[in-house]
């Protein structure tokens, strides 16, 4: 049976003065699917995500939400099931664990379903279990990403955008975080897009590929279709077919 598509960038630009970021991009999501943006830095992969949410707005092109044109605002993006997970382990230093969990939930209606979610999201994270009370600031590296996830995921969101989780991350914390995203999607059935230059990790577990180069798309594929030359022609700095 097919999968319906849960959202769809179709055919996006986007200029930052006289860069064009994106040039008639077009990326879809199906449920329940694990989809991969690669591509060397400066290819745009961060402003795909961007464009998505609302925080970066078109020039051209549409964003269609189940079919829907939508015209997307980052504050109304939690209500309709999108959560974004930007780069960098943004969390809120000088506020606890709790509260910054209690922050991924700000676009739910009722209390009750904030803790219902919150207690949700810490069963995947069991290494928050302790730290509720303690400043996030206090955390490792590991352990702030794993809270940016998990707040992300408190709104109980049907499509989670990560852009770039294991950066900055020891190697074994990087096959941790991989694990868990895996676990994720495994259990929540959520579908996942996530930009990462980890490129054995991200491809062990993406269903689907989006390569971009200088703001184009350069492959769109399976993981088992993408060859290694491909990689290397974009990656080397060729350009987008």
């Amino acid at each position: 049976m097919q999968k319906e598509i849960l959202f769809s960038l179709q055919n996006a630009a986007v200029h930052y003065g006289g860069v064009k970021a994106l040039q008639d991009v077009t990326v879809r999501v199906e449920e329940g699917e694990i989809v991969a943006l690669m591509g060397p830095n400066g290819a745009g992969k961060s402003t795909v995500l961007k464009t998505i949410f609302g925080l970066v707005q078109p020039v051209r092109g549409n964003v269609l939400w189940h079919g829907q044109k939508i015209h997307p605002k980052p504050y109304e993006m939690a209500g309709r099931g999108i959560s974004y997970v930007p780069q960098g382990r943004q969390v809120f230093k000088n506020l606890t664990v709790y509260e910054n969990l209690e922050l991924g939930g700000y676009a739910l209606a009722a209390r009750n379903d904030l803790k219902g979610n919150i207690e949700s999201a810490l069963r995947l994270f069991p290494a928050l279990q302790g730290k509720l009370r303690e400043k996030a600031a206090s955390l490792s590296g590991g352990q702030q990403q794993m809270l940016t996830i998990a707040r992300g995921l408190v709104s109980d969101p049907k499509v989670l955008l990560l852009d770039e989780p294991s950066l900055g991350l020891a190697p074994k914390i990087v096959k941790e975080v991989f694990e868990k995203i895996r676990e994720i999607h495994e259990q929540r059935k959520i579908a996942v897009v996530i930009i990462e230059h980890s490129i054995k990790s991200v491809l062990a577990i993406a269903q689907r590929v989006y390569v971009l180069a200088e703001g184009k798309i350069a492959f769109d594929g399976t993981p088992d279709t993408l060859k290694s030359d491909t990689l290397e022609r974009i990656f080397l700095g060729q350009n987008a077919r």
